[in-house]
């Protein structure tokens, strides 16, 4: 007889996946471009895209706990759509990695010198590295991951977060220079351009992914009670911390001085120097880079094994089928390693760093946004298709309820992914008509990739 797996994740520890997943310095400094209208954004991405995100994934999981998005889509829109949904989750995160791991590796420059955080050498070794040292540990299954993506979440995320919080009230306190005005003017964006909104699309992805954490309900020790606890637990930790934390780097650090993957720590050089404190600049440049790690850890894994379970289906050529003894899916995260590998070339391609990082993160963000509108149709197609099912969570208001919610997701989720196609004003990204050709060319590549996979999974099995 085979003994039932054993459930290891309690609410608690999906709320801190959560928090390691997405609530990070690393998208402090991409808010803060904004200044203080970054409350408005974060109030209306709130409205339009997170709190719909963060309800209808908590229905979903309680009622399909098996797969995630994948189970979810299939069963509204058939299997093709379903594996179209898990492809663009596990994709968009596979060119969201470099991106990521650059935070990593311009955060391990103020351990060793501060000027390597603008080499782009430098930022791909360590791009590399990192990726397939994370890959490796990974590979020992989903008990170590959860473990390191817990600690993470306490001591590279959650600390770093506050105490950048912290010392810039200090600073405000103390009469030190703000880079930002406090004015109801300042709250309000002037709107006159579509280009100056275009970073939008990455305050959007910033707070993208509660639904990552439902490939592992079935691991949760009570799946229809503790999972939706755990989701509504890390929505208030991000969204307060996400608010607080763009403006303390805001009222910091000078706008024109920002960068996208360094402006966390620029925030903690300039307020070290301030308080007297620079002996802590690389004791905290340790702490957020096993943050980072940490972040990375809980991204490898989750959309990944959420892809190979459309193996099972036979969606998957017999390649990716094969798992290992901790039951990890070896062949989807080495793949997904080498992808990375490939992308990582960018860098040394766009102008600057931050361009760079921006392309990558821009066409993330669409083809995730284009997965959130396949999620929010199919649950409202579930509410009718399936009225029956047992659902232990509800989104309030019943089917009226429902579609609002849905709705505003729609919305939230359409807006961002049009908007993404534009090159931002904030960014020097090349030629304006390059760079969206480029956008489009990418989202339509890896639109089209996952119908000729799934043909040939079919007829491989």
């Amino acid at each position: 007889m085979t003994k039932p797996k054993e459930r290891v994740l309690t609410a608690s520890t999906i709320a801190l996946i959560n928090v390691a997943a997405i609530c990070s310095i690393k998208n402090f400094p991409l808010l803060a471009e904004y200044g203080l209208s970054i409350i408005f954004f974060l109030l209306s991405t709130a409205i339009f895209f997170f709190i719909p995100v963060s309800l209808v994934s908590a229905e979903l999981a309680s009622s399909w706990p098996e797969q995630g998005v994948y189970s979810w889509v299939k069963a509204a829109l058939g299997p093709k759509m379903g594996f179209l949904a898990i492809w663009l989750q596990w994709i968009e995160n596979v060119i969201w990695y470099p991106t990521a791991l650059s935070f990593i590796a311009t955060t391990f420059a103020y351990l060793i010198y501060p000027e390597l955080a603008q080499n782009k050498l430098y930022i791909i070794s360590i791009i590399l590295f990192t990726f397939w040292s994370v890959t490796w540990i990974n590979s020992f299954g989903m008990k170590i991951s959860g473990k390191i993506s817990s600690l993470s979440a306490l001591f590279g995320t959650i600390i770093p977060v506050i105490l950048i919080i912290c010392l810039a009230l200090l600073w405000f306190i103390n009469g030190q220079p703000l880079q930002i005005a406090f004015s109801y003017n300042h709250l309000i964006p002037s709107f006159t351009s579509w280009s100056d909104l275009v970073l939008l699309s990455g305050v959007l992805f910033s707070l993208s992914g509660l639904e990552m954490s439902a490939v592992h309900a079935k691991d949760v020790q009570n799946p229809r009670y503790d999972y939706p606890k755990g989701i509504f637990l890390s929505a208030i930790i991000i969204l307060t911390l996400e608010a607080l934390g763009a403006l303390a780097i805001a009222i910091v650090v000078p706008h024109e001085e920002i960068q996208l993957s360094a402006g966390g720590m620029e925030a903690f050089s300039y307020l070290f120097q301030a308080f007297r404190m620079t002996w802590a600049t690389p004791f905290i440049a340790a702490v957020m880079t096993l943050g980072s790690l940490g972040m990375m850890s809980t991204w490898i894994v989750g959309p990944s094994r959420g892809l190979w379970a459309t193996a099972h289906h036979g969606d998957l050529p017999r390649l990716f089928h094969k798992v290992n003894k901790h039951e990890m899916p070896v062949n989807i995260l080495t793949a997904q390693a080498i992808i990375v590998t490939v992308l990582s070339a960018v860098f040394l391609f766009m102008p600057t760093v931050n361009s760079s990082y921006w392309i990558l993160m821009a066409l993330a963000s669409i083809l995730y946004m284009l997965m959130y509108i396949l999620l929010f149709i199919s649950a409202l197609i579930l509410r009718y298709k399936y009225p029956r099912i047992q659902r232990t969570y509800q989104v309030p208001g019943g089917k009226p309820g429902l579609w609002i919610i849905s709705l505003l997701g729609l919305t939230g989720s359409s807006f961002g992914c049009l908007i993404g196609l534009l090159p931002p004003s904030q960014l020097n990204t090349g030629n304006p008509l390059h760079f969206t050709a480029t956008l489009l060319c990418g989202a339509t590549l890896f639109c089209g990739l996952p119908f000729l996979i799934y043909n040939t999974g079919k007829r491989s099995s």
